[in-house]
């Protein structure tokens, strides 16, 4: 059956994973203390830290301890939800004062436009918060790319290294999982997608082998037509 849709990852993908390790996760690393003290009463920061002393255990934590913990997981990059959600909110204000600029690769840029105008359906599932990943192609170096997009997921949907959370994307898309196309540098979440029914393309720019699917080095390789 054709491919109807597209589903791609970001960090390694379409974006330098040194993007998000050598300016995002340093950004957020600085800001992230004095963002939290300053809107720990803001609800949607709230819900947030709740999040964060349910997932830790301490539910007594008072907010020096509560940022004690998200810098503890942000140095050992845990894919925690709410610590995703506080980032986004942290990046929105740098991107907003022009301090940020997403990084898409040209290649990258240049398909996904091509793509959209081809009719195929366009999607991103990362373990950055759904407000980070819009952040990113709204606010990138190319300009705003999020007219390209249909929709956006995150953990929410659930672990990417799971074939479930791939069944759970397909169904919210609305689209048969023999339709979509999943792209990524990552070959566990390659093999959980192909195993959810989603054809599989790896990314490998900077060589080796992601075993079991097909490899390409760039964006302009690829042919969903011929997957």
């Amino acid at each position: 059956m054709p491919i109807k849709a597209i589903l791609t990852d970001i960090e390694g993908t379409t974006s330098a994973v040194s993007f998000v390790f050598d300016v995002l996760f340093p950004y957020a690393a600085r800001h992230l203390p004095d963002f939290v003290r300053q809107h720990a009463e803001r609800p949607d920061v709230a819900v947030q830290l709740g999040a964060v002393r349910l997932d830790s255990a301490e539910p007594a934590a008072d907010v020096e301890r509560v940022i004690e913990i998200l810098l503890g997981w942000l140095a050992e990059d845990r894919k925690a939800t709410p610590l995703k959600a506080l980032q986004g909110m942290v990046w929105q204000q740098g991107y907003a004062a022009g301090q940020l600029k997403g990084h898409v690769y040209p290649d990258a840029v240049q398909a996904l436009q091509h793509w959209h105008a081809q009719g195929y359906a366009l999607y991103v599932y990362s373990s950055g918060s759904i407000q980070a990943q819009k952040l990113i192609f709204g606010c990138s170096e190319a300009g705003d790319l999020s007219p390209l997009f249909s929709g956006y997921f995150d953990t929410t949907a659930g672990p990417k290294r799971e074939a479930r959370s791939y069944r759970h994307i397909s169904a919210a898309i609305g689209c048969p999982a023999s339709q979509i196309l999943f792209l990524s540098d990552v070959v566990e979440e390659l093999d959980a997608a192909r195993q959810a029914g989603m054809l599989t393309c790896g990314l490998v720019r900077g060589g080796g082998e992601l075993s079991g699917h097909p490899n390409v080095g760039n964006f302009a390789e690829i042919d969903p037509a011929i997957l």
